[in-house]
């Protein structure tokens, strides 16, 4: 009798010829800052001209025969930026190139699927640096069980978790002043994300404990500094510096800032807006985003469902309790991030964000090629293949005065 076993050997494989996408793309801030005013700059440092005060000399004066005193002026000052350089490293070997270099062989051309995507993956995670203060800090150690020569690392200290970290992405581990790099031998490798559980999983780190910094590849030397992203500038710190300027001397410079220390309430909204009102004034063309993690949104439709009444009319109906994408807080339309910090939200304009940009995003080229071969221990050519995605830009705000955030928010159970 033949049976299943005796033919197996001659039955076809099928295999799905769609390959789904088994991880996240986002890069909604990134594309809006995209969008922004780009300053071409040299290696130079980029200056940022500030009017800090009216100088204006108001007053009384005698008009019979009275001294009318003499006068004032603005002042200004400027911040400074410089760039920093980011890569994207893509590698592949020529077994998997020519194993999938044609539809009879493979559903995918690896190197075709390389070069289509792995501007999505710079995107996201740009993405990410945009979420740093300027420390280029991804995650935060909660705890570390080490087993086996692996760490399995726990962040649930902050609002991000392990949501700015990526598998394959090689990191540092830093003590929490950003002195110490416990890993002196060089970045470990990412081989495990759990973004529910918030754990991922790198070599066994010697001396790591809670409180330790998760930072990218790159970042070396001791406090090492990083993109200057969305809380570097948007932060109502009184001490430190922002772009080369003393916040304790100049108050300008701080944004404003509503510490909730708890859940969402209704008069958190109203009262960023108000200070930023109360600093800057407010006019008509005045147009806030509130930009916020879904968790947030989630809280904010709860206090909307507090208070609504559902009129059932007399005929058939579909039901739908929740709100939809108009949301807005106190008139600032709501915008969504997965990759937003889940205990803040903030108000932002985008005319307001700027880019200075010495190498747009693109192709790191020598001579025109984009792909370069690989080299074994002999010093002869290796069959394995790299490219790189390369950029160098910063990030800067024009008036921080008028940037508000909500922090210190109680995260809704469930995120």
């Amino acid at each position: 009798m033949q049976d299943n076993v005796d033919v197996v050997a001659t039955q076809l494989e099928k295999v799905e010829k769609n390959v789904p996408t088994l991880y996240d793309n986002d890069d909604l801030f990134y594309t809006s800052v995209q969008k922004a005013q780009v300053e071409v700059v040299s290696t130079r440092d980029m200056r940022i001209p500030l009017k800090l005060h009216p100088g204006s000399a108001f007053g009384y004066f005698d008009t019979d025969n009275g001294d009318m005193g003499t006068g004032e002026a603005p002042d200004y000052d400027k911040a400074v930026i410089s760039t920093v350089n980011m890569k994207l490293a893509v590698q592949w070997t020529t077994k998997a190139e020519w194993g999938t270099d044609d539809k009879r062989k493979a559903v995918i051309n690896t190197l075709n699927d390389l070069l289509a995507n792995s501007m999505a993956e710079f995107r996201r995670q740009s993405e990410s640096q945009c979420m740093t203060a300027g420390t280029g800090v991804l995650a935060t150690v909660t705890t570390a069980t080490p087993a086996a020569g692996v760490d399995t690392i726990t962040c649930t200290t902050d609002g991000f978790g392990v949501k700015l970290l990526r598998v394959g992405q090689r990191v540092s581990v830093y003590d929490a002043t950003r002195v110490t790099n416990k890993t002196p031998g060089g970045p470990q490798k990412i081989t495990f994300i759990d973004i529910v559980n918030k754990t991922f999983k790198i070599a066994s780190v010697t001396g790591i404990v809670p409180g330790d910094v998760i930072l990218p590849e790159g970042l070396v030397g001791s406090t090492p500094v990083g993109l200057y992203g969305l809380p570097y500038h948007v932060s109502n710190a009184t001490s430190g510096s922002w772009l080369g300027l003393n916040r304790a001397n100049i108050p300008e410079i701080v944004a404003n800032g509503v510490d909730a220390s708890s859940a969402l309430a209704l008069e958190h909204g109203r009262l960023a807006i108000n200070k930023i009102g109360d600093r800057v004034g407010i006019d008509k063309n005045y147009k806030p985003e509130a930009w916020m993690h879904p968790a947030q949104a989630a809280s904010y439709e709860s206090l909307g469902t507090l208070v609504s009444i559902i009129q059932k009319q007399a005929k058939e109906e579909d039901l739908n309790l929740y709100f939809g994408e108009g949301m807005q807080i106190a008139g600032a339309p709501v915008k969504t991030s997965f990759l937003w910090d889940k205990t803040r939200i903030d108000f932002n304009i985008s005319s307001l964000w700027g880019r200075a940009e010495l190498k747009a995003p693109g192709f790191y080229t020598v001579g025109g090629r984009k792909i370069f071969e690989m080299r074994g221990p002999s010093g002869g050519v290796a069959t394995s293949q790299i490219f790189y995605i390369v950029a160098s830009w910063n990030l800067f705000h024009k008036n921080p005065q008028a940037a508000s955030y909500i922090y210190n928010l109680t995260v809704p159970a469930g995120y």
